[in-house]
């Protein structure tokens, strides 16, 4: 059975059928930093690393590409209050990105094209829309003309006329209609400007995605995503742009993740309610946050609270306990249990719903409960009185491998010695601040992992177990 997805664009779920078989172009729209993340930026780069992550699990070569917008008006007024030039600012928050999306599990695209390194393809994208008269020059500003693409609003499921309607023309702007959008912004006094056919300047926001799918995957992809926030008009004007260029169809299947509220008010700096990634895994095992994202429905808006993010914490280490102690039980499991063959039957189903949930468009909430069935079992499993290698094997298998596809870690992986070392001195800071819980947590978590501690006179003493 084929994957069902639903697309924004239909407004249903449909069959995925990508243009290659087996293979997926794959384009998802990635942040502009000028900051560090926020957890509304950390929504779509896990759900759609766990998409990617799926495809691949289903036979699926994928070829995925998110960008980085490098230079446009946030980075150019954070580059006049801190007194830095706009590639030193992308370039510290471009690391910044990686460090926190590796930390939640993602993994990197095949490419990460940048707007600051793509001048030429968009200059050349840019021009050719207006040889074809879909574009237009005004005082070193370009302008899309909206109303000659036909197609306009399909995405959105607006009409022109509604779109009409509060549409402006803001001071200085020199656009033929109010619902002209910017391919090409004139540069102002002190900006940061490239040389192009219509003079100094930089592009404008929507057309740097549009020029990277086309040079990285082609004139039709399969999948684009990103937040429900992009859909119009950043999505909208993409396929604008695209397909008065090609003629052709820009992608064939649209997805979007919902929104997040923080503690059930929707997150603003005006509101104080801002939380950047970086400033949660300091507080929180990353996996924990990812875990908490995978637990809702991509599609479904989702309210973060630390409430909420405790009570995950909690149900992951459920699962990564059930996962344990298979492990420790094998050493004494035989293989002469008259049984094998009605628990392997139990175990092979687990797989199969698996795949039923997820293929039902990407439903990780439901495969998450597939795991905790998995580990239900398990624990029946784990009071036999005897317990055979063979099935153990069979559930630890299982579960490495679903963990897998979600972008999970088990907790089995070795601690290198410095890391070891930091979380001793965590542990050592947290008995000084008399925070027994966070030190008991500590060497809970060091234990499981087969780390002994030995506190002396001296100090604390390790060793591996």
């Amino acid at each position: 059975m084929a994957i069902q997805l639903y697309n924004t664009l239909t407004r249903k779920k449909e069959a995925f059928v990508p243009l290659e078989e087996g293979k997926v172009k794959m384009y998802v729209c990635g942040p502009t930093v000028y900051n560090y993340i926020h957890i509304g930026n950390s929504r779509p780069a896990i759900v759609f690393d766990t998409v990617r992550r799926y495809l691949e699990f289903r036979g699926y070569d994928v070829n995925y590409i998110s960008n980085f917008t490098d230079v446009d008006d946030k980075l150019i007024r954070a580059a006049k209050e801190l007194g830095e030039d706009v590639p030193t600012i992308a370039d510290r928050f471009i690391d910044a990105y990686f460090e926190d999306v590796t930390a939640l599990g993602c993994k990197k695209a095949d490419v990460h094209p940048r707007v600051t390194e793509s001048m030429d393809i968009i200059i050349e994208f840019i021009s050719a829309l207006i040889d074809k008269g879909y574009a237009y020059e005004a005082n070193g500003d370009v302008y899309f003309r909206t109303r000659k693409f036909d197609g306009y609003g399909k995405l959105s499921h607006q009409s022109i006329d509604e779109l009409k309607v509060g549409a402006r023309i803001e001071r200085g702007e020199k656009k033929q209609d109010a619902l002209d959008f910017v391919l090409w912004k004139a540069a102002k006094e002190g900006e940061i400007y490239w040389e192009s056919p219509w003079g100094q300047g930089r592009p404008g926001w929507h057309i740097e995605c549009s020029a990277m799918a086309k040079k990285y995957l082609g004139d039709t992809i399969d999948i684009h995503a990103g937040g429900q926030d992009l859909a119009f008009p950043h999505h909208e004007n993409e396929i604008a742009q695209s397909e008065a260029l090609t003629g052709k169809t820009f992608a064939r299947y649209w997805m979007h993740n919902g929104y997040i509220n923080i503690d059930n008010e929707k997150m603003s700096k005006s509101l104080g309610n801002f939380v950047l990634v970086h400033d949660i895994i300091k507080k929180h095992d990353p996996q924990v946050l990812r875990f908490f994202m995978l637990s809702v429905h991509y599609r479904n808006p989702i309210n973060y609270s630390e409430e909420l993010l405790e009570n995950t914490k909690a149900a992951l280490e459920r699962l990564k306990t059930s996962y344990q102690n298979l492990k420790h039980r094998r050493e004494a499991s035989t293989g002469l249990t008259d049984d094998n063959g009605h628990w392997l039957q139990q175990i092979d189903g687990f797989r199969e719903q698996f795949i039923k949930e997820m293929d039902d468009d990407f439903n990780t909430a439901n495969a998450v409960s597939v795991l905790f069935d998995l580990s239900k079992l398990a624990n029946q499993y784990l009071m036999e009185k005897t317990t055979a290698v063979e099935v153990i094997d069979r559930f630890t298998n299982e579960f490495e491998v679903l963990f897998e596809v979600l972008g999970l870690k088990l907790g089995d992986e070795e601690l290198l010695d410095e890391e070891i070392e930091a979380l001793i001195e965590k542990r050592n800071q947290a008995r000084k601040d008399r925070n027994f819980k966070l030190s008991d947590e500590i060497r809970d978590q060091l234990k499981d992992m087969d780390i002994i501690l030995e506190d002396t006179p001296q100090g604390t003493r390790w060793k591996r177990g």
